[in-house]
């Protein structure tokens, strides 16, 4: 039987990633209604989903929801791509008018918004999904069989290196804004954690050795791995290869010295996650997200400590 289109709401279609939810909701089959944002750059739509409505303000969204309703029309889900403080209340939104949420990550910036936003889904009945896409990349389920079959016990050495340099406008936007984004380790490193937990466990203990606006490290002591991190948005942590390149963004996982390659891939994952959801397994749910809200949590409100034991190797030329 073939399965009908569902109708979709999205927050914060001007954003960097919405294009990938644009092409997600398009290539499952189902149709965008109506979407919001402050920022009226938006002529991407137009590759998409031209004849949907669209909102700069929040009040005349809200209102053309209920207008749908009332006329019998369902928004099935609302998906949510707003800057990350606004998460929570654009899930509770979501669900307050009957429909479910997919959110992009961080879901939330602390973990109690999560046990509160499971008592919203039992009071309502609604559903709410966060797109996990690394945990669909055929080369990180590789990884992680590798390990659920390895030793049970081995505590394996990892080193996770980011660096995707940006701008001055950075520091100027939501993005720059620790109150709003959650800093570094929840901007551009919380996929990373949750991939790590993913594979390698549960959080054991949080060390943060650096932490500056622009750049962030530690160590992370998983169940079955110990993970020297370092994050940064600044051009000069950059390897003298990677400038020489003319490139601006450095990654790296090595697992006891074996580099794990998983930079192609990504292309149509927000689309599979999306199939996931809305017709497989379900996708990832709260539960899912937690673990990673929560290093990047600690992250956040720890103390750093001084440059001894085991450190990530960038930081010497650093401190």
């Amino acid at each position: 039987m073939e399965k009908k289109p569902k109708n979709f709401g999205l927050i914060g279609v001007a954003g960097f990633v919405a294009v990938r939810h644009l092409r997600a909701i398009k290539e499952t089959g189902n149709n965008l209604l109506a979407s919001l944002d402050p920022f009226d750059s938006v002529g991407v739509i137009d590759s998409y989903f031209p004849a949907s409505d669209f909102f700069v303000e929040f009040e005349r969204f809200d209102r053309h929801f209920d207008k749908l309703k009332r006329s019998g029309t369902k928004i099935d889900y609302v998906s949510i791509c707003s800057p990350n403080y606004l998460h929570d209340s654009h899930i509770r939104f979501a669900l307050r008018h009957q429909a479910d949420a997919i959110c992009e990550k961080p879901i939330v910036l602390n973990p109690w918004n999560i046990d509160a936003l499971k008592e919203i889904e039992n009071e309502t009945g609604g559903k709410i999904k966060t797109i996990l896409q690394t945990r669909l990349h055929p080369e990180i389920i590789k990884l992680r069989e590798k390990i659920a079959n390895g030793p049970k016990d081995k505590i394996y050495d990892v080193d996770l290196t980011y660096i995707t340099s940006r701008g001055n406008w950075y520091y100027f936007s939501w993005k720059g804004d620790i109150q709003k984004s959650g800093g570094v380790a929840t901007n551009i490193g919380i996929h990373f954690f949750d991939m790590l937990s993913w594979i390698f466990g549960p959080a054991k203990k949080v060390t943060v050795h650096l932490q500056e606006k622009e750049k962030v490290s530690g160590l992370l002591e998983l169940e079955n791995a110990r993970v020297r991190w370092f994050l940064s948005l600044d051009y000069n942590d950059l390897p003298s290869i990677v400038k020489e390149k003319g490139q601006r963004t450095f990654r790296s996982v090595q697992v006891d010295g074996q580099e794990i390659e998983f930079s192609d891939g990504f292309t149509d994952l927000h689309t599979k996650s999306y199939q996931d959801i809305l017709y497989g397994q379900g996708g990832f749910g709260l539960e899912d997200a937690r673990e990673s809200v929560q290093i990047a949590y600690d992250i956040r409100n720890a103390t750093t400590k001084e440059l001894r034991g085991d450190y990530h190797p960038f930081l010497k030329a650093i401190k």
